[in-house]
């Protein structure tokens, strides 16, 4: 346990350096307007008088980094918003260090931070102007979610949390105390809320973003979407990135802008922000004082004249379209966490393309070198079909290495796969029967290096819409 422990503290040293417009005048506008970005230029978000606001955040703080500017928006115009969090932010060491001024690595004092964060978060909600009401707490292992939605469905047991040593949300204030840490509990809850709430624009985490968290967020509301057959905006916001936001610290006058690896890969939506509302935001976060004492330059490099939402379009491959670009690069450089040993081992990586052969998904990787020994990629490719649960689809996992690969389903390795892999330089080409996927109308694909246990370099989650070619 105390090696995991190691293992968990070295991710998360790295991951915290780091998808009709109001009528005039009914929206509060900025004070001064914000600096335009150099080359970055977006339309500003609106809202409607009808909109409903949902923020889906992966931990406590999420909300007020990304979206503090739009709970207050939203509110001043008496809209409805509600706020949910996936985890209690529980696993983040670091900061319990800082808190504490001592490791906290017993699961009851583990379970007790959670708590700390849960209620700093209804302080820092008082400041935006949110009743406890309109807050929900699903209560999943922080640091944990990622490993669920990769590994935990149906038969499969529970995720054991390593931090709490628990296998299902072991909080009395959550919004299903016991559920067990499996990715169809995770859904059914994200479903029962969407279901209830309704929203026409949900805020959401990104799925470029560096945290596991983060990315599973994602993916899980995509899913969860897709099963209710609903359709509302979606506004995804980055928080951890490579070297981002620039600079550090505090700059209320200055607009944010995404990562220069990002601007030309997506749609972006800015909005701006008064004074009055950056400053209400900066005392939110100082709220979430845990986070804020141990990273408060990071932190507070969100307050900025702006926030930022974008997302990747889907890619189309149906029966006019059968090879597209998927321009969804890795940070291509090390982490500056990485040591002189890990740096030379270091592998960026990047999605190239992918296209139909017959009834055959290919996809193509670019590696910044060839993988060396102790160094692998992971690819992940999970199909959706509206006609059958998610929990019983194939979740792909293909582990490639040196000079061998292996595919799994899930935690099982499948010996007879039909998937080939194959090499020239720095590429990789996997060729994935659709059948193994499960013929779906849609599909995630997701690709990291990582030496030994240790992440490297990681490309955004991607959705395929493959229904097009389905009878």
């Amino acid at each position: 346990m105390a090696v995991g422990l190691l293992i968990l503290l070295a991710g998360l040293a790295q991951l915290t350096r780091p998808s009709a417009p109001l009528q005039p005048g009914a929206l509060p506008q900025p004070t001064a307007p914000p600096q335009p970005a150099t080359g970055f230029n977006a339309p500003n978000l609106t809202f409607s008088a009808a909109d409903r606001i949902l923020i889906l955040a992966p931990h406590p703080d999420d909300e007020t980094i990304a979206c503090g500017g739009v709970i207050q928006k939203a509110l001043t115009s008496g809209l409805p918003v509600r706020v949910i969090f996936l985890t209690y932010g529980d696993a983040n060491e670091w900061s319990f260090v800082l808190y504490r001024k001592q490791p906290e690595l017993l699961p009851s004092q583990v379970k007790v931070m959670g708590l700390v964060r849960h209620d700093e978060a209804l302080a820092a909600a008082r400041i935006l102007g949110l009743a406890p009401g309109q807050l929900t707490f699903l209560g999943y292992p922080d640091f944990g979610t990622l490993g669920i939605w990769t590994e935990h469905w149906g038969a499969e047991p529970p995720l054991r949390s390593m931090l709490t040593r628990v296998t299902q949300v072991p909080y009395a204030s959550a919004y299903r105390p016991g559920a067990a840490y499996k990715g169809e509990e995770i859904l059914a809850d994200l479903e029962a809320l969407l279901h209830d709430f309704q929203p026409t624009k949900v805020f959401l985490s990104h799925p470029a973003d560096h945290n596991p968290d983060h990315l599973a967020l994602y993916t899980f509301t995509r899913v969860a979407l897709w099963d209710l057959g609903m359709a509302p905006e979606l506004y995804p916001y980055l928080v951890h990135g490579s070297r981002w936001p620039e600079p550090t610290g505090q700059a209320p006058a200055r607009s944010l802008a995404p990562p220069s690896s990002l601007v030309g890969q997506m749609s972006w939506w800015t909005l701006p922000l008064s004074t009055e509302e950056t400053g209400r935001k900066l005392a939110a976060l100082e709220a979430h004082r845990t986070q804020y004492e141990a990273n408060a330059g990071y932190l507070s490099s969100f307050i900025r004249a702006n926030e930022l939402f974008g997302d990747y379009p889907e890619v189309a491959l149906g029966a006019e379209v059968a090879d597209m670009g998927l321009n969804a690069a890795g940070t291509g450089e090390a982490p500056e966490e990485l040591t002189d040993a890990e740096r030379a081992a270091f592998v960026g990586l990047e999605w190239h393309r992918v296209r139909r052969a017959g009834s055959d998904l290919v996809l193509s990787l670019a590696l910044s070198k060839p993988l060396a020994e102790g160094v692998e990629l992971s690819a992940y490719l999970f199909g959706y079909r509206p006609d059958h649960p998610f929990a019983t689809m194939p979740k792909i996992h293909a582990r490639v290495g040196a000079l061998s690969h292996a595919v799994y389903d899930q935690g099982r390795e499948l010996r007879a796969s039909g998937v080939q892999v194959s090499r020239d330089a720095r590429d990789i080409v996997l060729r994935v029967p659709l059948a193994l996927l499960g013929d779906p109308d849609r599909a995630f694909v997701y690709a990291r290096t990582y030496l030994g246990d240790l992440p490297l370099d990681s490309a955004a989650w991607r959705v395929l819409d493959l229904k097009a070619d389905r009878p």
